[in-house]
């Protein structure tokens, strides 16, 4: 079965559109960062070099230092589709860190997008 064109875009190309639908909605590329070392377990550091080195999602998530085990918590649709429901691991990971960018653009707290 041919991978799905996401698996080898990079987090790189995607990334500044994260930032820019956050700030749209008066939100900060710091709060994007938190919600993607809340889900990956990268450091702030260990982000940056993934962006520099232009790695590709399927790398980005198989390579994560400690994926959140609360990242279960996380339900809802995306792109019409139910998260909880997705069964391929890799676009799971991918819908849940758009999951959460876009509870963060629609002003959901903080606290509430990494399930605190």
């Amino acid at each position: 079965m041919k991978k799905h064109k996401i698996y080898t875009m990079s987090v790189a190309k995607v990334y500044p559109h994260y930032i820019t639908k956050a700030e749209k909605k008066g939100r900060t590329k710091s709060e994007v960062d938190e919600i993607i070392r809340w889900l990956t377990g990268y450091s702030q550091k260990e982000l940056e070099v993934q962006l520099e080195k232009q790695t590709d999602f399927e790398t980005f998530f198989a390579e994560a230092p400690g994926m959140n085990p609360s990242r279960a918590l996380i339900k809802g649709v995306i792109c019409g589709v139910r998260v909880e429901d997705i069964e391929e691991p890799t676009m799971q990971e991918i819908r849940y860190l758009d999951k959460l960018i876009d509870e963060l653009a629609k002003g959901k707290t903080m606290e509430k997008i990494l399930r605190k």
